[in-house]
């Protein structure tokens, strides 16, 4: 007998569900292996919020719709953390949400899951019977495809297990961008015709029109920049200044912030790219484009917005400009990019010891033996700024950076979903020893998919953060320090090579593993000099 849990998987299936992550429950089970059975890859991870968040990082790299499946109540609350981190992303995620009947009014998995999804910024819908199978999961799937929403799609058990027909015919889904009205595309023409020194700042929401964008700023003479979520999007253009905000280098600070016309494309100019909007210029004309009306100011002040496609806007506003503008791109900007352009180009004093290597110091070296094709995943922690602005990468498709919601433990999952989206890249983990041991039952996902995985832990045993913000006024820090831990030994127990890194020279094991053929994941326990506070979570906690 066919079942509506059959038709989900199948037509889900059928919409381009390649990768599915989960922990499989009574509730959850047959739509699971539906899915399997009509090509799916299923993806055991040992806990719910991993496989959320390695499906929302899947999603991000592959830029493909991410799958997860769920058991009815606790499995849901299990995985909210990664659904969050999902929502307010904008990742394109579905939730497959196993649900009590609606009779089973004294089921202890009775929670309301429509109200979890909404409180976390995802939408909520319903599988309602085996008529409507198919249309309901497309609908599902439409609007976390077309809109770029997280969505959760409860199955209630009694519907799962109801006869359905597979013939239910399924309407195509097409997603459809908004163009930006004539008037704005002119209007915005005009002020980069006019612009001596335009800024470009694209987002995850110019993912994929990277090339309209470079493009339309070779023809005005605009620098090019991205939120940390869109790194790397412009690697290799010689006018790139990389990240805006927390991350940027001095120089690229210096740059926007004397910029007359900033633009940002498909981003949200939020609290981290702006530096709380100190890095926008008060007398600088500020643009925003977005799909969403609703993004347009939300963060920073705009003097134009402009709804519509990224990519579309881009090539409408070129072909409407009078004629190609040198603005920002003179002789000189080029030679301080040229010098000044990376982090490892910026001196600082070393802050090792015998016993505890610089973090800045140990990113260039890893960042040295790094073949070039990886990717890098950034847990959330005080260190976080060392790998984002250390290591550098190939493209968008080679960083994820699953920062939205500002959770620690998130890195280790993110990893395993990009690695499984890029298998041809050495994916790299970059953690804080608190988000690692967080999320250590991951570990065992890596080692049993046998993913070649470099797992790198910036160690201050400590939740550094909390040590720099409360440490300097005299508040007793018992409750964020902890005693030294042998996370080799740990990673060794799950199967794992691993090395204890206190000098630059004892990464000679990680250049041997990289070497090949990397059958096993490498734990990288580098033991980092607590050093000073990281000035981009002086910007989260002003952010409280």
């Amino acid at each position: 007998m066919t079942t509506v849990a059959d038709v989900v998987g199948a037509t889900l299936a059928r919409l381009g569900a390649r990768h599915v992550f989960g922990v499989v429950g009574s509730g959850n089970f047959h739509v699971t292996n539906a899915l399997v059975e009509h090509g799916a890859r299923y993806v055991a991870t040992r806990h719910e919020a991993g496989a959320a968040t390695a499906a929302d990082a899947y999603a991000r790299i592959s830029g493909r719709v991410g799958v997860v499946t769920v058991h009815q109540g606790c499995g849901l609350t299990n995985a909210m953390t990664g659904i969050a981190e999902a929502a307010k992303s904008r990742t394109p995620l579905l939730v497959l949400a196993a649900e009590p009947a609606a009779t089973a009014l004294r089921s202890n998995f009775r929670v309301d899951q429509e109200a979890l999804a909404r409180a976390v910024g995802a939408s909520s819908d319903r599988v309602h019977g085996a008529a409507t199978a198919v249309s309901d999961t497309v609908r599902a799937w439409r609007l976390a495809a077309g809109e770029r929403r997280t969505v959760v799609l409860n199955l209630p058990l009694d519907v799962q297990a109801s006869p359905a027909d597979r013939t239910e015919p399924m309407a195509a889904v097409a997603v459809e961008r908004p163009q930006a009205n004539d008037d704005a595309v002119v209007a915005l023409a005009a002020l980069l015709a006019a612009a001596e020194r335009p800024v470009f700042i694209a987002g995850r929401g110019a993912v994929g029109a990277q090339d309209k964008l470079a493009s339309l700023a070779s023809s005005c003479g605009a620098l090019l920049a991205t939120s940390a979520a869109a790194k790397g999007l412009f690697a290799g253009n010689s006018w790139n200044l990389d990240v805006s905000g927390g991350f940027a280098t001095p120089l690229a600070a210096s740059l926007i912030e004397d910029a007359d016309v900033v633009v940002g494309w498909g981003a949200s100019l939020n609290m981290w790219t702006t530096r709380h909007g100190a890095l926008v210029g008060s007398s600088a004309t500020v643009v925003q484009v977005d799909l969403d009306p609703a993004a347009l100011g939300a963060h920073h002040r705009v003097d134009l917005g402009v709804v519509g496609d990224v990519g579309s806007t881009a090539r409408a506003v070129r072909a409407a400009l009078p004629e190609p503008n040198l603005g920002y791109r003179t002789p000189g900007v080029r030679e301080k990019l040229v010098y000044q352009g990376r982090w490892r180009d910026v001196s600082y004093d070393d802050d090792g010891d015998t016993t505890h290597i610089d973090p800045r110091t140990f990113s260039i070296a890893l960042d040295d033996l790094l073949p070039r094709e990886r990717l890098i995943a950034v847990d959330s922690g005080n260190f976080m700024g060392y790998p984002s602005m250390f290591l550098t990468v190939p493209d968008h498709r080679g960083f994820c950076f699953t920062q939205a919601f500002q959770s620690v433990g998130l890195g280790l999952a993110s990893a395993l979903g990009a690695a499984l989206a890029m298998p041809d890249r050495v994916p790299v983990a970059a953690c804080g020893d608190g988000g690692f041991l967080m999320s250590i039952a991951e570990l065992e996902t890596v080692r049993r998919l046998g993913v070649g995985m470099l797992i790198v832990v910036y160690n201050d045993e400590a939740y550094g953060a909390e040590v720099h913000h409360f440490g300097p006024h005299g508040h007793p820090l018992s409750t964020v320090q902890f005693p030294p831990t042998d996370l080799a030994s740990i990673a060794r127990g799950y199967g794992c090579s691993a090395v204890t890194v206190r000098q630059p020279s004892d990464l000679a094991p990680v250049a041997a593993w990289l070497a090949g053929p990397r059958a096993e994941p490498m734990v990288v326990d580098a033991k980092v000099a607590p050093g000073k506070p990281s000035w981009w979570l002086e910007e989260a906690f002003r952010g409280h």
